[in-house]
């Protein structure tokens, strides 16, 4: 089966794991976590365990950049994995209303609103607790899987 990471990068990074869903619908989320790692050493070794476990991944969406984007980018490639660097304000500006967005607490609050609708939309476990780290990586993913075409439509009540 065909999968989506998205990656909301950072030291303390989200993480959500999509699947081309089927034609009869769905959102295809996985699983999604936070992690933090500490430190860009363990960020390494940490992406090439993800990149190396993760059965049928094509594509890696990833928020951010720099040199923690240059981690993933690298183990990526070695894989051949097809990879998108994008920016919060791709999601946001898709999912989002101006007056959700105008603080980044506030977007950052609203977008863990979103993701557990996303998630309601999906056979993923329900979070007792969710990071806004592993909600922006959702969200990352949401989008990434739009922009790719791999799903057609929103879920249902989403926005």
């Amino acid at each position: 089966m065909s999968s989506l990471l998205a990656i909301d990068l950072g030291l303390r990074t989200g993480l959500a794991l999509f699947e081309r869903p089927p034609e009869n619908g769905g959102v295809g989320l996985k699983w999604y976590r936070s992690h933090n790692y500490g430190s860009a050493a363990r960020l390494r070794d940490g992406a090439r365990s993800i990149l190396y476990s993760t059965e049928g991944l094509e594509h890696i969406v990833i928020e951010g950049g720099g040199p923690l984007a240059d981690i993933w980018t690298k183990e990526a490639r070695r894989r051949g994995i097809a990879i998108t660097i994008t920016g919060a304000e791709a999601w946001r500006e898709r999912f989002l209303y101006p007056r959700q967005q105008r603080t980044g607490a506030g977007a950052k609050s609203n977008a863990v609103e979103l993701a557990r609708k996303v998630i309601g939309a999906s056979d993923a476990p329900r979070p007792t607790s969710l990071r806004h780290d592993a909600a922006e990586a959702i969200l990352t993913g949401l989008w990434g899987m739009l922009e790719l075409g791999w799903l057609k439509t929103l879920p249902e009540g989403f926005r």
